[in-house]
């Protein structure tokens, strides 16, 4: 019954990332109210940084009401001035029809002016657009070449996808070491998909020596972020006794806890390993441990509230 679950391809490229209105500095409640005829005075005299703070604050309603049409009238203004944040945040305006109709030809042309000079989110952004074909014809070579250039700047969800395109051979033939390489990136900065899938490529040896220990570290890594896919295969490798001594009520409480985390798979193993254990103690003792594991979850997941935010 117990089988590991492989799901590589079904980890898709990270949504466009949103830095809409990101003015450091900007000033807040009264202070923002008496500036804002200094900052639109400026903006009106072409002053581009002035520009990009008052299109900040329509968008966010800081001292203005919020406009998104006013949002993305100064942040033109100040993008066709070459300013790479406004360029940035303009495109991000026409990708989602912010202010603007969408138009994704218009995102494509104003995040590649952020990208080529040097916008790593820009340049994610841009992948992201080359690899599902919006406003330019899918082309994974130029995906890479994007993705690879935030990847380089520690970019980390451009880091993940790399690693996706490397391992399912999109843009070139299937790159084990590759993928492995990007997906260790990424999982340095904490992300689930990226430790789910390093997992899976130890658990199979795929790129290095098969190596069921290393794959549990990484399952229980992505599980512990409540990781529904990793839950099931942490699950798994209990119930097989691989990478872990064997333990039915272990593996059975994490199957527990993938099901109930919505995990399609987790909730029919679940139901034939009912039918399976005669065992009751087994049974009482792995919903106790599967309520252990939540509880267990939520803590880490209230802890990680108090942290800041590790991406710009």
């Amino acid at each position: 019954m117990w089988h590991v679950k492989i799901l590589l391809t079904m980890f898709v490229a990270v949504a466009t990332v949103s830095l809409l209105g990101a003015c450091a500095g900007t000033p807040r409640n009264t202070a923002v109210q008496d500036n804002v005829s200094h900052i639109r005075e400026a903006a009106e005299q072409g002053d581009a940084q002035a520009q990009y703070k008052l299109g900040g604050m329509y968008e966010n309603g800081q001292g203005v009401s919020q406009n998104y049409q006013e949002a993305a009238k100064w942040w033109r203004k100040a993008a066709e001035q070459g300013l790479v944040k406004a360029q940035f945040n303009l495109g991000f305006m026409y990708a989602n029809g912010h202010g603007v109709p969408q138009n994704y030809e218009e995102a494509l042309k104003w995040y590649h002016q952020a990208a080529e000079r040097g916008d790593a989110h820009a340049q994610f952004n841009l992948g992201y657009m080359y690899e599902k074909g919006q406003g330019v014809s899918r082309d994974y070579q130029e995906a890479i070449k994007w993705y690879r250039q935030a990847a380089d700047q520690d970019i980390a969800r451009a880091q993940l996808n790399l690693g996706n395109m490397y391992r399912l051979g999109q843009g070139d033939a299937p790159n084990s070491q590759e993928a492995l390489k990007w997906y260790h990136q990424a999982a340095a900065h904490g992300y689930a998909q990226a430790e789910y899938n390093l997992g899976v490529m130890y658990d199979e040896g795929q790129g290095v020596p098969q190596n069921y220990q290393e794959a549990v570290k990484w399952y229980r890594l992505a599980a512990a972020q409540g990781y529904a896919l990793a839950q099931f295969n942490l699950g798994t490798m209990y119930g097989m006794g691989r990478g872990v001594p064997q333990n039915d009520v272990e593996g059975y409480a994490w199957i527990i806890v993938a099901a109930e985390n919505g995990d399609e798979e987790a909730n029919h193993a679940k139901a034939v390993l009912q039918q399976r254990m005669s065992f009751s103690q087994i049974a009482t003792a792995a919903e106790q441990r599967a309520k252990e594991i939540q509880a267990e979850l939520g803590r880490k997941k209230n802890a990680n509230l108090l942290l800041p935010n590790k991406q710009p």
